[in-house]
């Protein structure tokens, strides 16, 4: 079973989404995706400045199994990337919810957020 925290937000696309301050928000992919992707070899991040659209790509991870597309989970602009994934991309595999988070975005309207999966719903979804 996948490691699930309480309190964060999810997507069905195996996002998650954690509040770090105002109306910024950490972003990473779950347990149970890097779980599914096996070992994490590269990682391509968005952009600081970049806009990005809810549910529309915005970086890309590769293991030694596939390819998976990473979707943003809100509308916002990107005002910080994990530069440290380029060199440690296996950071996402070990610690998925903490150091291998990928972006922090801003976003204008947090009534966004109502349309993110609750940690149960997400439990229900992978199990």
């Amino acid at each position: 079973m996948s490691n699930v925290p309480g309190e964060l937000h999810y997507t069905k696309e195996h996002e998650w989404v954690k509040q770090s301050a105002g109306k910024k928000f950490k972003v990473g992919i779950t347990d149970y995706a890097q779980g599914a992707l096996g070992d994490i070899v590269y990682i391509q991040l968005p952009k600081v400045g970049d806009l990005l659209t809810q549910g529309k790509v915005c970086g890309e991870v590769e293991s030694t199994k596939s390819v998976s597309e990473i979707y943003a989970p809100l509308s916002g602009t990107v005002t910080e990337i994990n530069s440290a994934l380029d060199a440690n991309p296996e950071v996402m595999n070990s610690e998925p919810y903490g150091a291998g988070w990928i972006f922090e975005v801003e976003v204008s309207d947090e009534n966004q957020l109502t349309t993110l999966l609750s940690a149960d719903e997400y439990r229900s979804l992978t199990a």
